[in-house]
């Protein structure tokens, strides 16, 4: 069975096709989160380590182009929505977080966002909404897109590296440590906002004495 489906995804991965593939999957991540582009690029570069195909600065530059276009979308879809989003009670907050972070950090709360579930979607939906500069947008875009692309080839690469005769094994690796670095990101989110709580706190205590 494992062997089925080993097969199954080499001849996937060494498939003309898969570049556009690639392209497909993180364009549609963009604005709709539930596609797995990630997993896929950390999967091309698993199999480019340990069987040569596909490329794997074909895979980064076809992923990276496919998630910028995908960004382009949801903030276009945020901006025509503009309304309907501020309406409605989560999709307000977000906005407003948007808002004061943007304010706070500037364009690269998008390179931030990129790396986070589901937070490259909200983020790009509010840019969209809060008009943020276009022109702006696509500079950020483009940082966090690449990076993006980059840092998911690259750690299947090194999981197709360090079993270059198992490529499920290195598929595992390459995964562990994109989750790892997730729950990290999320794990420091997590303490600067309590400590930001914390202190908005403590500030209206004192303002109330």
């Amino acid at each position: 069975m494992t062997q089925a489906i080993l097969d199954a995804i080499h001849q996937a991965m060494t498939s003309p096709w898969i570049y556009l593939a690639l392209f497909a999957l993180a364009m549609l991540d963009g604005f709709f989160p539930v596609v797995p582009a990630e997993t896929s690029v950390i999967t091309a570069g698993v199999f480019a380590a340990s069987t040569g195909a596909p490329n794997l600065w074909l895979v980064i530059a076809v992923a990276a182009l496919g998630a910028f276009a995908g960004d382009h979308i949801s903030y276009a879809i945020g901006r025509t929505t503009n309304s309907r989003l501020r309406g409605g009670r989560r999709s307000g907050k977000a906005i407003a977080w948007a808002e004061r972070a943007l304010h706070e950090r500037g364009g690269l709360v998008l390179v931030v966002a990129r790396y986070i579930p589901g937070g490259r979607t909200a983020c790009t939906l509010t840019m969209g909404a809060v008009a943020y500069p276009r022109r702006s947008f696509a500079l950020f875009d483009a940082l966090a897109t690449v990076s993006w692309a980059i840092y998911s080839g690259l750690i299947g690469y090194v999981g197709g590296a360090a079993f270059e005769n198992d490529p499920i094994k290195g598929l595992l690796l390459g995964l562990g440590i994109a989750l790892t670095i997730t729950a990290v990101v999320e794990g420091v989110r997590f303490t600067r906002r309590r400590r930001t709580e914390g202190r908005n706190e403590r500030t209206a205590v004192r303002t109330g004495d």
